[in-house]
């Protein structure tokens, strides 16, 4: 399969830049051929311009920067995300990178009246290896917000039933190096048995 790996760390020394070198292991292992986009690596601009929210529903418009993520994301089977979760949510930059990339004739189409059409479809499985500060029944309590809109909003612009993996370590802040390297193994075995 085609998988496309984002990474969204601002540190190369980080946990989550060995999270990222295991899922590209384990998917290239697995026989996939893999694509990684990093956010921080590359330098991304997350910012949404003044003159791209001006041509932002004209289909024909997008900006060179992206061009290549865009058609990245065109090309995937499988989108695998990797990044620490903040505040409950994702980092700002891969927060960007869905304000700037997941953009009308790419991701969707606005087919009447407040309906989206998905125009991602090649896209049937996406898998999320992410982790929390927070331990788990506290992420319960606030009700998983990232989690949410990865499924019921970016998702449902990926083919139907696109199948959704969470992969996720909680209480990372006090997490030992056994639980940690228990968390590699296990994003090792789930990305190295991933199919659509």
């Amino acid at each position: 399969m085609r998988v496309l790996l984002v990474h969204c760390h601002p540190r190369a020394d980080s946990f989550s830049a060995a999270l990222r070198a295991t899922a590209f292991a384990a998917l290239e292992a697995a026989g996939h051929t893999v694509e990684t986009i990093d956010l921080y690596a590359e330098n991304f601009d997350p910012r949404l311009s003044a003159e791209e929210r001006e041509n932002y529903y004209d289909e024909a418009a997008i900006p060179a920067d992206i061009a290549g993520h865009v058609a990245a994301l065109q090309r995937a089977e499988i989108l695998v995300l990797v990044y620490p979760t903040w505040w409950f949510g994702m980092p700002a930059m891969l927060k960007g990178w869905f304000d700037r990339v997941w953009r009308p004739g790419v991701a969707f189409a606005l087919g009447g009246a407040r309906v989206l059409q998905p125009r991602l479809t090649n896209i049937r499985r996406i898998a999320v290896v992410t982790t929390y500060g927070s331990p788990r029944w506290l992420l319960w309590l606030v009700g998983w917000p990232d989690r949410k809109l990865v499924r019921r909003g970016i998702g449902v612009l990926c083919a139907p039933r696109c199948r959704l993996d969470w992969i996720a370590l909680t209480g990372m802040d006090g997490a030992t190096l056994e639980a940690r390297e228990r968390f590699i193994g296990q994003v090792r075995r789930n990305l190295g048995s991933v199919s659509v």
